[in-house]
Protein backbone atom coordinates (compact mmCIF):
# COMPACT_ATOMS: atom_id res chain seq x y z
CA UNK A 1 0.00 0.00 0.00
CA UNK A 2 1.25 3.44 -0.86
CA UNK A 3 2.96 5.18 2.08
CA UNK A 4 3.96 8.84 2.58
CA UNK A 5 7.31 9.07 4.45
CA UNK A 6 7.93 12.29 6.40
CA UNK A 7 11.37 12.76 7.99
CA UNK A 8 11.23 14.96 11.03
CA UNK A 9 13.82 17.63 11.92
CA UNK A 10 14.97 18.97 15.29
CA UNK A 11 13.01 22.21 14.93
CA UNK A 12 9.70 20.48 14.18
CA UNK A 13 6.86 20.84 16.67
CA UNK A 14 3.17 19.89 16.75
CA UNK A 15 2.09 22.67 14.37
CA UNK A 16 4.74 22.03 11.72
CA UNK A 17 4.24 18.23 11.77
CA UNK A 18 0.47 18.66 11.53
CA UNK A 19 0.93 20.88 8.45
CA UNK A 20 3.12 18.23 6.87
CA UNK A 21 0.42 15.59 7.49
CA UNK A 22 -2.16 17.78 5.78
CA UNK A 23 -0.21 17.64 2.51
CA UNK A 24 -0.13 13.82 2.46
CA UNK A 25 -2.63 12.14 0.08
CA UNK A 26 -1.78 8.49 0.86
CA UNK A 27 -3.61 5.95 3.07
CA UNK A 28 -0.49 5.58 5.22
CA UNK A 29 1.72 8.29 6.72
CA UNK A 30 5.06 7.33 8.25
CA UNK A 31 6.87 9.78 10.57
CA UNK A 32 10.62 9.11 10.75
CA UNK A 33 12.55 10.39 13.84
CA UNK A 34 16.09 11.66 13.06
CA UNK A 35 18.84 9.40 14.40
CA UNK A 36 21.04 12.04 16.08
CA UNK A 37 18.62 14.91 16.63
CA UNK A 38 15.95 15.35 19.24
CA UNK A 39 12.34 16.07 18.31
CA UNK A 40 10.09 17.19 21.15
CA UNK A 41 6.66 15.59 20.70
CA UNK A 42 4.74 14.70 23.85
CA UNK A 43 2.12 12.00 24.32
CA UNK A 44 -0.63 14.59 23.87
CA UNK A 45 1.02 15.80 20.63
CA UNK A 46 1.03 12.22 19.27
CA UNK A 47 -2.66 11.89 20.17
CA UNK A 48 -3.46 15.08 18.25
CA UNK A 49 -1.44 13.92 15.22
CA UNK A 50 -3.20 10.54 15.28
CA UNK A 51 -6.62 12.18 15.26
CA UNK A 52 -5.56 14.54 12.49
CA UNK A 53 -4.41 11.56 10.38
CA UNK A 54 -7.76 9.84 11.05
CA UNK A 55 -9.55 12.95 9.84
CA UNK A 56 -7.51 12.76 6.62
CA UNK A 57 -8.52 9.10 6.18
CA UNK A 58 -4.95 7.88 6.71
CA UNK A 59 -3.23 5.65 9.23
CA UNK A 60 -0.27 7.06 11.18
CA UNK A 61 2.93 5.08 11.81
CA UNK A 62 6.31 5.90 13.41
CA UNK A 63 9.96 4.93 12.73
CA UNK A 64 12.09 5.55 15.85
CA UNK A 65 14.44 3.82 18.27
CA UNK A 66 13.69 6.17 21.20
CA UNK A 67 12.08 4.13 23.96
CA UNK A 68 9.98 6.94 25.40
CA UNK A 69 8.45 7.70 22.00
CA UNK A 70 7.83 3.99 21.35
CA UNK A 71 6.03 3.63 24.71
CA UNK A 72 3.82 6.65 24.04
CA UNK A 73 2.96 5.43 20.53
CA UNK A 74 2.14 1.89 21.70
CA UNK A 75 -0.15 3.27 24.41
CA UNK A 76 -2.10 5.07 21.65
CA UNK A 77 -2.15 2.05 19.31
CA UNK A 78 0.17 3.70 16.76
CA UNK A 79 2.36 1.08 14.92
CA UNK A 80 6.12 1.61 15.45
CA UNK A 81 8.92 0.27 13.23
CA UNK A 82 12.70 0.24 13.43
CA UNK A 83 13.35 1.16 9.79
CA UNK A 84 11.38 2.54 6.84
CA UNK A 85 11.92 -0.70 4.85
CA UNK A 86 10.45 -2.73 7.68
CA UNK A 87 7.46 -0.38 7.73
CA UNK A 88 6.84 -0.96 4.04
CA UNK A 89 7.23 -4.77 4.31
CA UNK A 90 5.44 -5.51 7.61
CA UNK A 91 1.74 -5.51 8.03
CA UNK A 92 0.36 -2.47 9.92
CA UNK A 93 -1.95 -3.21 12.80
CA UNK A 94 -5.42 -1.86 12.31
CA UNK A 95 -6.20 1.23 14.38
CA UNK A 96 -8.92 0.92 16.97
CA UNK A 97 -12.23 2.18 15.66
CA UNK A 98 -13.12 5.70 16.77
CA UNK A 99 -16.01 6.07 19.14
CA UNK A 100 -19.09 7.76 17.75
CA UNK A 101 -20.57 10.68 19.70
CA UNK A 102 -24.24 10.25 20.39
CA UNK A 103 -26.08 13.48 19.66
CA UNK A 104 -28.00 15.02 22.56
CA UNK A 105 -31.74 15.18 22.30
CA UNK A 106 -33.11 18.63 21.46
CA UNK A 107 -33.72 20.94 24.42
CA UNK A 108 -37.25 21.51 25.54
CA UNK A 109 -38.83 24.90 25.29
CA UNK A 110 -37.85 27.18 28.21
CA UNK A 111 -41.40 28.36 28.74
CA UNK A 112 -42.58 24.77 29.16
CA UNK A 113 -39.75 24.10 31.60
CA UNK A 114 -40.63 27.18 33.67
CA UNK A 115 -44.29 26.21 33.82
CA UNK A 116 -43.31 22.67 34.90
CA UNK A 117 -40.77 23.56 37.58
CA UNK A 118 -42.10 26.75 39.19
CA UNK A 119 -45.42 26.86 40.91
CA UNK A 120 -47.61 29.87 40.54
CA UNK A 121 -47.51 32.43 43.39
CA UNK A 122 -50.50 32.94 45.60
CA UNK A 123 -52.92 35.63 44.60
CA UNK A 124 -52.17 37.80 47.66
CA UNK A 125 -48.46 37.85 46.79
CA UNK A 126 -49.10 39.04 43.26
CA UNK A 127 -51.58 41.72 44.31
CA UNK A 128 -50.47 45.32 44.91
CA UNK A 129 -51.94 45.45 48.42
CA UNK A 130 -50.06 42.31 49.47
CA UNK A 131 -46.78 43.58 48.15
CA UNK A 132 -47.21 46.97 49.90
CA UNK A 133 -48.00 45.20 53.16
CA UNK A 134 -44.94 42.94 52.86
CA UNK A 135 -42.70 45.92 52.04
CA UNK A 136 -44.07 47.88 54.99
CA UNK A 137 -43.42 44.98 57.34
CA UNK A 138 -39.84 44.68 56.05
CA UNK A 139 -39.18 48.40 56.54
CA UNK A 140 -40.63 48.24 60.06
CA UNK A 141 -38.37 45.29 60.88
CA UNK A 142 -35.31 47.17 59.60
CA UNK A 143 -36.26 50.26 61.61
CA UNK A 144 -36.77 48.14 64.72
CA UNK A 145 -33.30 46.61 64.33
CA UNK A 146 -31.79 50.03 63.68
CA UNK A 147 -33.50 51.42 66.77
CA UNK A 148 -32.10 48.52 68.77
CA UNK A 149 -28.46 48.61 67.61
CA UNK A 150 -27.73 52.05 66.07
CA UNK A 151 -28.35 54.55 68.93
CA UNK A 152 -25.43 55.33 71.24
CA UNK A 153 -25.54 57.19 74.55
CA UNK A 154 -22.96 58.76 76.86
CA UNK A 155 -23.69 59.70 80.46
CA UNK A 156 -21.35 61.75 82.67
CA UNK A 157 -21.81 61.57 86.43
CA UNK A 158 -20.24 63.81 89.08
CA UNK A 159 -20.74 61.91 92.35
CA UNK A 160 -20.34 63.49 95.78
CA UNK A 161 -16.71 64.31 96.65
CA UNK A 162 -14.99 64.79 100.01
CA UNK A 163 -11.46 65.94 100.85
CA UNK A 164 -9.68 63.57 103.21
CA UNK A 165 -6.87 65.36 105.08
CA UNK A 166 -4.34 64.16 107.69
CA UNK A 167 -1.46 65.87 109.55
CA UNK A 168 1.48 63.50 110.04
CA UNK A 169 4.80 64.08 111.85
CA UNK A 170 7.82 63.26 109.67
CA UNK A 171 11.37 62.35 110.72
CA UNK A 172 13.83 62.15 107.78
CA UNK A 173 17.47 61.06 107.99
CA UNK A 174 20.08 59.50 105.69
CA UNK A 175 20.47 56.78 108.32
CA UNK A 176 16.91 55.50 107.74
CA UNK A 177 16.79 52.86 104.99
CA UNK A 178 13.05 52.28 104.59
CA UNK A 179 9.74 54.04 105.22
CA UNK A 180 8.15 53.08 108.53
CA UNK A 181 4.68 53.79 109.92
CA UNK A 182 6.25 55.53 112.93
CA UNK A 183 7.24 58.45 110.67
CA UNK A 184 10.80 57.52 109.72
CA UNK A 185 11.60 58.30 106.07
CA UNK A 186 14.97 57.98 104.26
CA UNK A 187 16.58 61.31 103.28
CA UNK A 188 18.64 61.22 100.09
CA UNK A 189 21.94 63.15 99.81
CA UNK A 190 22.87 65.02 96.63
CA UNK A 191 26.15 66.80 95.81
CA UNK A 192 26.79 69.40 93.08
CA UNK A 193 29.50 71.87 92.05
CA UNK A 194 28.47 75.49 91.38
CA UNK A 195 30.39 78.39 89.81
CA UNK A 196 29.71 82.11 89.60
CA UNK A 197 31.46 85.41 88.89
CA UNK A 198 30.53 88.97 89.82
CA UNK A 199 31.98 92.38 88.93
CA UNK A 200 31.52 95.71 90.72
CA UNK A 201 32.65 99.25 89.93
CA UNK A 202 35.43 100.62 92.14
CA UNK A 203 34.44 103.97 93.71
CA UNK A 204 37.07 104.33 96.45
CA UNK A 205 40.51 105.94 96.43
CA UNK A 206 43.39 103.74 97.57
CA UNK A 207 47.01 104.54 98.28
CA UNK A 208 49.43 102.68 96.01
CA UNK A 209 53.26 102.75 95.98
CA UNK A 210 54.81 105.22 93.56
CA UNK A 211 58.57 105.65 94.19
CA UNK A 212 61.22 103.63 96.02
CA UNK A 213 63.21 104.87 99.02
CA UNK A 214 67.01 105.41 98.49
CA UNK A 215 69.79 105.90 101.08
CA UNK A 216 73.26 104.99 102.37
CA UNK A 217 74.16 102.06 104.65
CA UNK A 218 77.47 101.34 106.32
CA UNK A 219 79.02 97.84 106.38
CA UNK A 220 81.50 96.98 109.20
CA UNK A 221 84.03 94.17 108.81
CA UNK A 222 83.95 91.59 111.61
CA UNK A 223 86.93 89.64 110.28
CA UNK A 224 90.56 90.27 109.30
CA UNK A 225 89.92 89.43 105.63
CA UNK A 226 88.84 91.69 102.77
CA UNK A 227 85.18 91.14 101.88
CA UNK A 228 83.52 91.65 98.50
CA UNK A 229 79.96 92.99 98.83
CA UNK A 230 78.15 92.05 95.58
CA UNK A 231 75.60 94.33 93.95
CA UNK A 232 72.13 93.25 94.97
CA UNK A 233 73.07 92.20 98.48
CA UNK A 234 69.85 92.39 100.51
CA UNK A 235 69.71 94.14 103.88
CA UNK A 236 66.61 94.66 105.99
CA UNK A 237 65.10 96.16 109.09
CA UNK A 238 63.78 94.09 111.97
CA UNK A 239 60.30 94.69 110.50
CA UNK A 240 61.48 93.11 107.25
CA UNK A 241 61.61 96.25 105.13
CA UNK A 242 64.16 95.11 102.57
CA UNK A 243 66.77 97.00 100.54
CA UNK A 244 69.36 95.98 97.93
CA UNK A 245 72.85 97.37 97.28
CA UNK A 246 73.21 99.10 93.93
CA UNK A 247 76.95 98.57 93.32
CA UNK A 248 79.63 95.98 94.04
CA UNK A 249 81.86 97.23 96.88
CA UNK A 250 85.09 96.06 98.62
CA UNK A 251 85.09 96.04 102.41
CA UNK A 252 88.76 96.56 103.50
CA UNK A 253 90.48 93.85 105.52
CA UNK A 254 90.73 94.37 109.23
CA UNK A 255 88.46 94.27 112.19
CA UNK A 256 85.95 97.17 112.37
CA UNK A 257 86.90 98.44 108.91
CA UNK A 258 83.87 100.15 107.28
CA UNK A 259 82.52 101.06 103.88
CA UNK A 260 79.37 102.91 102.79
CA UNK A 261 77.12 101.52 100.05
CA UNK A 262 74.10 103.03 98.32
CA UNK A 263 70.89 100.95 98.69
CA UNK A 264 67.36 101.07 97.27
CA UNK A 265 64.14 99.65 98.70
CA UNK A 266 62.98 96.47 96.96
CA UNK A 267 59.36 97.67 97.00
CA UNK A 268 58.04 101.12 96.21
CA UNK A 269 56.02 103.04 98.73
CA UNK A 270 56.23 104.94 101.95
CA UNK A 271 57.09 101.80 103.93
CA UNK A 272 60.62 102.09 102.50
CA UNK A 273 61.24 105.31 104.48
CA UNK A 274 63.01 104.14 107.67
CA UNK A 275 64.62 105.91 110.61
CA UNK A 276 68.33 106.14 111.37
CA UNK A 277 69.94 102.90 112.57
CA UNK A 278 66.84 100.88 111.56
CA UNK A 279 68.65 98.55 109.12
CA UNK A 280 70.36 95.76 111.07
CA UNK A 281 70.07 92.53 109.04
CA UNK A 282 72.28 91.17 106.19
CA UNK A 283 70.66 88.29 104.33
CA UNK A 284 72.86 85.43 103.27
CA UNK A 285 76.31 84.17 104.34
CA UNK A 286 77.73 87.71 104.35
CA UNK A 287 75.90 88.33 107.62
CA UNK A 288 78.44 86.06 109.41
CA UNK A 289 81.43 88.24 108.59
CA UNK A 290 79.96 91.76 108.53
CA UNK A 291 77.32 93.95 110.08
CA UNK A 292 75.29 96.83 108.65
CA UNK A 293 73.44 99.97 109.73
CA UNK A 294 72.16 103.22 108.28
CA UNK A 295 73.75 106.30 109.79
CA UNK A 296 70.98 108.53 108.46
CA UNK A 297 67.28 108.23 107.65
CA UNK A 298 66.36 106.65 104.32
CA UNK A 299 63.73 108.58 102.39
CA UNK A 300 62.29 108.98 98.93
CA UNK A 301 59.55 106.34 99.10
CA UNK A 302 56.11 107.74 98.27
CA UNK A 303 52.49 106.67 97.59
CA UNK A 304 49.74 108.17 95.47
CA UNK A 305 45.93 108.11 95.69
CA UNK A 306 44.24 106.27 92.79
CA UNK A 307 40.83 104.72 92.00
CA UNK A 308 40.62 101.13 93.24
CA UNK A 309 38.90 98.60 95.48
CA UNK A 310 39.46 98.72 99.19
CA UNK A 311 39.54 95.68 101.48
CA UNK A 312 36.00 96.55 102.52
CA UNK A 313 34.92 96.48 98.85
CA UNK A 314 36.54 93.06 98.45
CA UNK A 315 34.76 91.71 101.54
CA UNK A 316 31.37 93.00 100.34
CA UNK A 317 31.90 91.50 96.87
CA UNK A 318 32.97 88.15 98.35
CA UNK A 319 29.82 88.02 100.48
CA UNK A 320 27.71 88.76 97.36
CA UNK A 321 29.48 86.00 95.41
CA UNK A 322 28.87 83.53 98.25
CA UNK A 323 25.17 84.46 98.40
CA UNK A 324 24.76 84.11 94.63
CA UNK A 325 26.67 80.82 94.67
CA UNK A 326 24.31 79.49 97.35
CA UNK A 327 21.30 80.54 95.25
CA UNK A 328 22.73 78.86 92.15
CA UNK A 329 23.42 75.66 94.09
CA UNK A 330 19.85 75.70 95.43
CA UNK A 331 18.42 76.04 91.89
CA UNK A 332 20.71 73.35 90.45
CA UNK A 333 19.79 70.83 93.13
CA UNK A 334 16.06 71.52 92.71
CA UNK A 335 16.41 70.97 88.94
CA UNK A 336 18.19 67.64 89.44
CA UNK A 337 15.78 66.06 91.92
CA UNK A 338 12.46 64.65 90.70
CA UNK A 339 9.30 66.69 90.24
CA UNK A 340 7.44 66.52 93.54
CA UNK A 341 10.47 65.46 95.60
CA UNK A 342 10.72 67.41 98.88
CA UNK A 343 13.88 69.54 99.17
CA UNK A 344 15.12 70.19 102.73
CA UNK A 345 16.36 73.80 102.56
CA UNK A 346 18.30 73.96 105.81
CA UNK A 347 20.54 71.03 104.79
CA UNK A 348 22.12 72.97 101.90
CA UNK A 349 25.73 73.63 102.94
CA UNK A 350 28.97 74.57 101.19
CA UNK A 351 31.33 71.65 101.61
CA UNK A 352 34.48 73.00 99.99
CA UNK A 353 35.67 76.06 98.03
CA UNK A 354 37.56 74.56 95.10
CA UNK A 355 38.68 77.79 93.44
CA UNK A 356 38.52 81.50 94.36
CA UNK A 357 40.06 84.38 92.42
CA UNK A 358 39.80 88.19 92.49
CA UNK A 359 41.20 90.58 89.88
CA UNK A 360 43.06 92.86 90.16
CA UNK A 361 45.04 91.90 93.28
CA UNK A 362 44.85 94.09 96.37
CA UNK A 363 46.67 97.42 96.10
CA UNK A 364 46.43 97.78 92.31
CA UNK A 365 44.67 100.58 90.47
CA UNK A 366 41.49 99.50 88.68
CA UNK A 367 38.02 100.85 87.83
CA UNK A 368 36.40 97.45 88.47
CA UNK A 369 36.79 94.46 90.75
CA UNK A 370 35.88 90.94 89.59
CA UNK A 371 35.67 87.90 91.86
CA UNK A 372 34.91 84.30 90.77
CA UNK A 373 34.33 81.27 92.96
CA UNK A 374 33.71 77.53 92.43
CA UNK A 375 32.51 75.40 95.36
CA UNK A 376 30.99 72.03 96.18
CA UNK A 377 27.57 71.91 97.90
CA UNK A 378 25.59 69.08 99.50
CA UNK A 379 21.93 68.89 100.48
CA UNK A 380 19.21 66.39 101.36
CA UNK A 381 15.80 65.67 99.89
CA UNK A 382 12.94 63.18 100.30
CA UNK A 383 11.52 61.19 97.40
CA UNK A 384 7.90 61.92 96.51
CA UNK A 385 7.21 58.19 96.38
CA UNK A 386 8.42 57.76 99.96
CA UNK A 387 6.20 60.59 101.22
CA UNK A 388 3.17 59.23 99.36
CA UNK A 389 3.79 55.71 100.64
CA UNK A 390 4.06 57.02 104.19
CA UNK A 391 1.02 59.32 104.01
CA UNK A 392 -1.10 57.01 101.83
CA UNK A 393 -1.78 54.44 104.55
CA UNK A 394 -2.89 57.14 107.00
CA UNK A 395 -5.19 58.81 104.47
CA UNK A 396 -6.64 55.47 103.35
CA UNK A 397 -7.65 54.66 106.91
CA UNK A 398 -9.68 57.90 107.08
CA UNK A 399 -11.76 57.38 103.90
CA UNK A 400 -15.52 57.24 104.68
CA UNK A 401 -17.39 54.03 103.85
CA UNK A 402 -18.77 53.97 100.32
CA UNK A 403 -16.07 56.34 99.03
CA UNK A 404 -12.86 55.70 97.09
CA UNK A 405 -9.76 57.88 96.75
CA UNK A 406 -9.14 59.49 93.40
CA UNK A 407 -6.73 61.96 91.86
CA UNK A 408 -3.28 62.95 93.10
CA UNK A 409 -2.39 63.30 96.75
CA UNK A 410 -1.39 66.84 97.80
CA UNK A 411 1.50 67.05 100.27
CA UNK A 412 2.11 70.32 102.14
CA UNK A 413 4.56 70.89 105.04
CA UNK A 414 2.89 72.95 107.76
CA UNK A 415 6.18 74.32 109.11
CA UNK A 416 9.74 74.89 108.02
CA UNK A 417 11.74 71.66 108.35
CA UNK A 418 14.30 71.70 111.18
CA UNK A 419 17.44 69.54 111.14
CA UNK A 420 18.85 68.84 114.59
CA UNK A 421 22.41 68.03 115.68
CA UNK A 422 21.87 64.29 115.00
CA UNK A 423 21.14 65.01 111.32
CA UNK A 424 17.41 64.19 111.59
CA UNK A 425 14.99 66.58 109.88
CA UNK A 426 11.63 67.01 111.60
CA UNK A 427 8.44 68.69 110.36
CA UNK A 428 4.64 68.20 110.18
CA UNK A 429 3.17 67.16 106.82
CA UNK A 430 -0.43 67.68 105.74
CA UNK A 431 -1.63 65.05 103.21
CA UNK A 432 -4.88 65.77 101.32
CA UNK A 433 -6.67 63.65 98.70
CA UNK A 434 -10.16 63.67 97.17
CA UNK A 435 -12.56 60.78 97.81
CA UNK A 436 -15.52 60.15 95.45
CA UNK A 437 -18.69 58.25 96.25
CA UNK A 438 -18.64 54.78 94.69
CA UNK A 439 -20.90 54.35 91.63
CA UNK A 440 -22.32 50.94 90.63
CA UNK A 441 -22.19 51.16 86.83
CA UNK A 442 -24.32 48.03 86.31
CA UNK A 443 -27.02 49.47 88.55
CA UNK A 444 -26.97 52.73 86.61
CA UNK A 445 -27.29 50.87 83.29
CA UNK A 446 -30.26 48.87 84.54
CA UNK A 447 -31.97 52.11 85.60
CA UNK A 448 -31.52 54.09 82.39
CA UNK A 449 -31.56 51.65 79.44
CA UNK A 450 -34.60 52.12 77.22
CA UNK A 451 -35.68 55.30 79.08
CA UNK A 452 -36.07 58.75 77.65
CA UNK A 453 -33.50 61.37 78.63
CA UNK A 454 -35.58 63.14 81.29
CA UNK A 455 -36.69 59.93 83.02
CA UNK A 456 -33.15 58.49 82.97
CA UNK A 457 -31.68 61.68 84.49
CA UNK A 458 -34.32 61.76 87.24
CA UNK A 459 -33.82 58.07 88.15
CA UNK A 460 -30.04 58.46 88.39
CA UNK A 461 -30.26 61.65 90.44
CA UNK A 462 -32.77 60.00 92.78
CA UNK A 463 -30.65 56.88 93.27
CA UNK A 464 -27.23 58.57 93.70
CA UNK A 465 -25.83 61.54 95.58
CA UNK A 466 -24.46 63.78 92.84
CA UNK A 467 -22.82 67.20 92.80
CA UNK A 468 -24.40 68.19 89.47
CA UNK A 469 -27.15 67.05 87.12
CA UNK A 470 -26.16 63.98 85.07
CA UNK A 471 -25.16 64.91 81.50
CA UNK A 472 -26.65 62.65 78.79
CA UNK A 473 -25.74 62.75 75.09
CA UNK A 474 -27.53 60.51 72.55
CA UNK A 475 -26.38 59.80 69.01
CA UNK A 476 -28.17 60.49 66.67
CA UNK A 477 -29.21 63.75 68.31
CA UNK A 478 -32.87 63.49 67.26
CA UNK A 479 -33.28 60.13 69.02
CA UNK A 480 -34.98 60.60 72.40
CA UNK A 481 -34.52 57.20 74.11
CA UNK A 482 -31.45 55.57 75.53
CA UNK A 483 -30.45 52.25 73.91
CA UNK A 484 -31.85 49.00 75.26
CA UNK A 485 -28.48 47.29 74.85
CA UNK A 486 -26.15 48.19 77.74
CA UNK A 487 -23.08 47.87 75.53
CA UNK A 488 -24.26 50.94 73.60
CA UNK A 489 -24.28 53.10 76.74
CA UNK A 490 -21.08 54.66 78.08
CA UNK A 491 -21.07 55.85 81.73
CA UNK A 492 -18.18 58.12 82.78
CA UNK A 493 -17.49 59.21 86.35
CA UNK A 494 -15.72 62.58 86.78
CA UNK A 495 -14.65 64.66 89.77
Amino acid sequence: MKTKIITLESHDDLISVRDKLSWAKTPRILLVWPKYEKVTLRLLDLKVLQRHADSLGAQLGLVTRRMNVRRDAESLGIPVFKTTSAAQKDVWAESAPRTQRTPKPPRRDLRELRETIYQKESAWRTSLLGRVAAFTAGVAAVLALAGLFVPRAEMTLTPEAQDVSMVIPVNASPFFETVSLSGEIPARVISITAFTEKTIQATSMISVPKTKAVGIVQFTNLSSEEIIIPAGTVVATNTLVRFATLNETRLPAGLDETVEVKVEALEAGEQGNVAMDAIRVIEGALGLSAKVTNLDVITGGSNEEVLGATEEDRAVLRDAVLAELMSIANAQIRSQIGLGDFFIDDTLVMRDIQNEECFPPAGEESATLTCSMEAEFTARYILKEDLEAFAGSAVMASVPQGFSLTGEMLLNPLEAPFTDSTGTTRFSLQATQTALQDVDILKVLSLIRGRNMQTAAWLVKDGLSLQNEPQITITPSWWRWLPLIPFNISVEVSE
